[in-house]
Order: C-alpha cells, then sequence, then structure tokens
C-alpha cells in the first residue's frame, strides 16, 4: 500500500507562529497619551489613592517643628542635628504644607475630583431627565413580586388602575412613567423609581470636597497668622510692627491688616485651694480685654478664655500662654536709665519657676545684660536653695546673674529676646563670683561692682500670649464640610429603587395587577417598601383583606 493509499489527505503545513515582533502595535501618539493620562488621573481609584496620599504627606507635619511656627526651634534643631538635618532640610520637611511635594499632592488631587465630579454630574443630569426602564418581561424574577387582584363590581379598568397607581406611587416620592396598552405591549404598565437623591448626594461629597479644598487653598494665599506678648496695661496694634512673629500667607498684602487694637486690662487666674490632691493646680485663666475695631471706634470689653477666643476685626484672637513679667529698672555707671518697665519670663514648671533675660544696651558706659530666673513664691531648702512652692505671688523674688560687654546689638543683626550670648561679655555676678549673685525681692535694688551700674525690682505684672489667626476661608470650609457631611449620608442612607406594575383586564371583568421592585445595590428595606406599595393600592382600590393576593419575595429580597 502507498503512502498515498494509507493518507489520503495531505496533512496541513504547520502555521508559521506569530511573534511579538510581527504584532503592529497602534501608535498612541502625544494626544492618545494625555487622553490616557487623564483618563487615569480623573477615576476614583486615584482620587481615593491621593486623597490617602495627602494624609500620609502630612505626617511629617506632626514629627518636626516647622519653620512658619517656631524658626528659632527649626534653627536650633538644625545645629543639633548638623549630620541630617540639611538634608531634612532640602527635603522641605520643615516646610511641610508650602512643600513642592505637598503641594503637587494637593493640586493632583483638586483637579482629580473635578474631573470625577463633572462627568457624573452630567451623566447624573441626564439619568434624571430620562424615563424609568422598560418594564421587564418577567416580573417574577425579581426580588420581590406580588399581584393583586380587583374584582369586577369595582367597575376599575387597567388603564383607569394604571392611573390610580401611578398616582399612589408619586405620593411615595417615586419618579413614574405611565404606560398605557399599544402595540408592543398588550398590557398597559408602569414604571417607577426612586432614590436619584443617592447619587446626587454622592455629587454632593465630592463636591465639598472640592470646595474645602478651594477653602484651604484661600485661606493659605490670603490669610495670616501671629503671635503677641501682651503685659498687662499694655496695647497691641494690628499693624505689621506689633507682631512678635508673624507669618503671611503667600499672597497677603501687609496692607490689608485692619488696624484695631487690643488693650490687656487685668489678667486672673484661679487655683484648686480645696483639694489636697490637686492644690495649687489652675482652675481657669481669665483675660480682660478693651478692643476698638478702628482708632475712631467705640471701645468694648471683652473676656479672653482658653479655648474661648475674641473675634475683632476679623480675626480670632486665641489665649495660648501666660506667665510673669518683672518689672525693673537698670541704670548704667553714669546714673542715668537705661531700660525701665515689664520683663515677660519663661515658665518652665507648674509653679510657675520663670527665666528671663535682661538686656539694656543704652546702660554707659559699658552695655549690662541679666539672666536669671524668677520665683513667685520663694522659700529655701535646709540648703539654702531658692525654690518656688506656690504659682501665686505670695513672695517673689528675682535671682539674676549680671554680664557688661558688648551686647551685639548695634550691629542690627536680630536676637532672640529670652536668650543671651555670653561668650564676648565679662560675668560680674555668679554664685561663683566674689560678688556673688544678685537676689532682690519685690522694691528692692542691687548697685554693682566697681560702679557699672544698678538694678531695682519695682513690680510684677502678668502677661498673656496671644495667638492671632486670620483666615478667610474659614467660613467656608467648614460650610461646604457640612454640606459635604450631608451628601455622604444621604448617599449612604437613601436607598435607589426601581418598581414596575403590569396590568390587563381579564375575560370576566377583573383586573390583575401585578409588581416587582428591584434595588440598586444591597437594601435591607426592600421586601418592607414592597409590603407597603401593596398595602397602599389595595386601600386605594377598596379591597378586602380576604380577597387580597399577598405580596411575595423572589430570590434575593
Amino acid at each position: 500500500m502507498s503512502l498515498k493509499t494509507q493518507n489520503s489527505k495531505t496533512p496541513k503545513k504547520p502555521k508559521k507562529q506569530r511573534t511579538r515582533d510581527d504584532v503592529a502595535l497602534p501608535v498612541l501618539g502625544f494626544l492618545g497619551m494625555l487622553r490616557w493620562a487623564w483618563t487615569q488621573l480623573t477615576s476614583m481609584k486615584t482620587a481615593l489613592f491621593l486623597l490617602l496620599l495627602l494624609a500620609v504627606a502630612a505626617v511629617p507635619r506632626s514629627l518636626f517643628k516647622q519653620r512658619p511656627v517656631d524658626p528659632a526651634a527649626v534653627t536650633q534643631y538644625l545645629k543639633d542635628h548638623p549630620d541630617y538635618g540639611p538634608i531634612l532640610d532640602k527635603l522641605q520637611m520643615f516646610d511641610v504644607y508650602s512643600s513642592v511635594w505637598f503641594s503637587a499632592i494637593y493640586l493632583l488631587l483638586f483637579i482629580s475630583l473635578i474631573g470625577c465630579v463633572i462627568p457624573r454630574a452630567i451623566a447624573h443630569w441626564k439619568a434624571w431627565r430620562s424615563k424609568p426602564p422598560r418594564t421587564p418581561a418577567r416580573l417574577s424574577r425579581l426580588p420581590v413580586y406580588g399581584t393583586l387582584v380587583v374584582p369586577p363590581e369595582e367597575g376599575l379598568g387597567a388603564e383607569e388602575a394604571a392611573k390610580q397607581a401611578a398616582s399612589v406611587l408619586k405620593k411615595r416620592g417615586y419618579r413614574v412613567d405611565l404606560r398605557p396598552a399599544d402595540g408592543k405591549d398588550a398590557l398597559a404598565s408602569v414604571g417607577a423609581e426612586r432614590g436619584y437623591l443617592r447619587e446626587l448626594g454622592n455629587l454632593c461629597f465630592h463636591s465639598g470636597l472640592v470646595g474645602v479644598l478651594v477653602s484651604v487653598a484661600i485661606g493659605g494665599l490670603f490669610g495670616y497668622s501671629g503671635q503677641r506678648t501682651l503685659v498687662e496695661g499694655d496695647t497691641f496694634v494690628n499693624t505689621l510692627v506689633g507682631y512678635d512673629q508673624f507669618n503671611p500667607g503667600t499672597d497677603f498684602q501687609s496692607s490689608w491688616l485692619q488696624p484695631y487694637s487690643i488693650q490687656l486690662d487685668k489678667f486672673d487666674v484661679r487655683y484648686d485651694r480645696e483639694s489636697p490632691g490637686h492644690f495649687g493646680q489652675p482652675l481657669d485663666f481669665t483675660a480682660s480685654l478693651t478692643t476698638k475695631d478702628s482708632p475712631g471706634s467705640e471701645a468694648k470689653q471683652q473676656t479672653l478664655k482658653v479655648n474661648d477666643p475674641v473675634n475683632v476685626g476679623g480675626t480670632s484672637v486665641y489665649l495660648v500662654g501666660n506667665g510673669y513679667a518683672p518689672v525693673v529698672t537698670v541704670r548704667g555707671g553714669d546714673g542715668k536709665i537705661a531700660f525701665q518697665g515689664p520683663i515677660p519670663s519663661l515658665p518652665t514648671d507648674a509653679v510657675y519657676t520663670s527665666t528671663l533675660v535682661i538686656k539694656a544696651p543704652d546702660a554707659k558706659p559699658t552695655q549690662l545684660g541679666f539672666v536669671g530666673f524668677f520665683l513667685p513664691a520663694s522659700v529655701k531648702d535646709s540648703s539654702g536653695v531658692a525654690y518656688s512652692a506656690d504659682p501665686d505671688p505670695l513672695n517673689p523674688e528675682l535671682n539674676l546673674n549680671s554680664y557688661v560687654g558688648d551686647l551685639g546689638l548695634d550691629k542690627g543683626a536680630p536676637q532672640n529676646v529670652f536668650a543671651l550670648d555670653v561668650s564676648k561679655l565679662t560675668q560680674v555676678n555668679g554664685r561663683d563670683k566674689p560678688a556673688g549673685g544678685i537676689v532682690l525681692d519685690a522694691g528692692q535694688t542691687y548697685t554693682l561692682p566697681n560702679g557699672q551700674g544698678s538694678i531695682s525690682f519695682d513690680g510684677l505684672k502678668r502677661y498673656v500670649a496671644l495667638d492671632i489667626h486670620h483666615n478667610p476661608g474659614q467660613v467656608w470650609a467648614l460650610g461646604f464640610g457640612l454640606f459635604s457631611l450631608a451628601g455622604l449620608i444621604a448617599s449612604l442612607f437613601v436607598p435607589r429603587r426601581r418598581l414596575w406594575l403590569r396590568l390587563g383586564d381579564h375575560e370576566d371583568g377583573r383586573t390583575m395587577v401585578e409588581y416587582g421592585l428591584l434595588a440598586r445595590g444591597e437594601d435591607h428595606g426592600l421586601a418592607a417598601e414592597g409590603r407597603a406599595i401593596h398595602s397602599a393600592l389595595s386601600k386605594v382600590w377598596g379591597l378586602q383583606a380576604e380577597n387580597r393576593t399577598q405580596s411575595t419575595s423572589g430570590k434575593g429580597s
């Protein structure tokens, strides 16, 4: 037998396998690449990822001191960590909210949310104006299904029953489409849908987030914040030179400052004097203020407390700290007054043991400086070391060391008022010096050795530390936040439901009605809604309980 006889069919040649090089890939092009990037950026997954990334990017703000808030602390941090401090500074870890990477995430999130909201809003508007979907062929396959029978004695035809059913559904908040019998469908039907507020709430939620982002951006651009230490009897005027520290927004102009004034009349602190376990702890801080919205306006009396700010001139004034300000007079070696006034001290413990620095650059013939601490209620231990036993000024006392020399203020370089560089000064008084340290009770004066001057402790005042904020987007951010919250609640709790009824006339005069309900998403109240519809229609059509066909639940209800 020949090979041809054995195999009458000619074997097919194996197809040549196509390699990757043989496949003609479409050219995306520049516009196609932009279109693809826009599609990826405006997806909901990207928006959620950017929102999470923004929260993560804000974490360094709580880990590192920020230069706009406390530049001195940032400078000290860089001095204490010369190895990795400059690296962190280059990464803008001390200016998180104004950094390039945080701003990039912020802007991308802003664009992504807008790109998500606008197309969905357009689609939702079209869906809202469109009719409910057509009536399914088999309503019995819906999760909730039921039937009703209107007896012949009611004299109600299918068309009239459909109109009455549509009226019932409208009262229950459904958007209704009445569909009379025609050539396509021999039976009359009603299509109804409700719950469009669910999608509207979702859009409001995302739109509110966009509004919050815009409001925060407005506050960062046109707002400002500042700090001021105000001693009893002194007045703060809202001008640039009136601040101890001022942090303007990116596009803020100093000419926008409203020239209001705040005078600290009195500052009272109430301490616990009854509880043995909490004796001496502060209970209440009250600052009595006199404010004026403008130089020519009428003065108003206001009270400032912790967590209860005062609003004046479009700003919110917060009470963030307090302490004692001993009133001193420093005279130079020529007997003339080189400095006179209160010196705010920094509390270091609960009993207001406070450090202070006094600088007298106008003293002649040589400048004078003093470093020490203030004790509100000075007592001495068994070794003769003084300490404060109570936060109230029961026995105020100053303990100082004195220095003479060039304070470095004549060069115009800024200095910290709470620090004194003693590297180029000569110490005159101190515990380890022959003259000893300076200890002053209220009303006492100490004369420095070698006729270099004197210092007197004239009295005691209190001061407050004020934090002043102006944020033009703050109210808008609150409003958009509440708007977004309301939208979120609507999107979570408003059910989206569809309902259809089909009605037909039987040969014996009865009107046969069947209905079905469908939910978009999980809806545990769908069966209860079906029972409510069944009851409402039965009531309208005057059906007796024994003549009703009860609602049934299909699979999935």
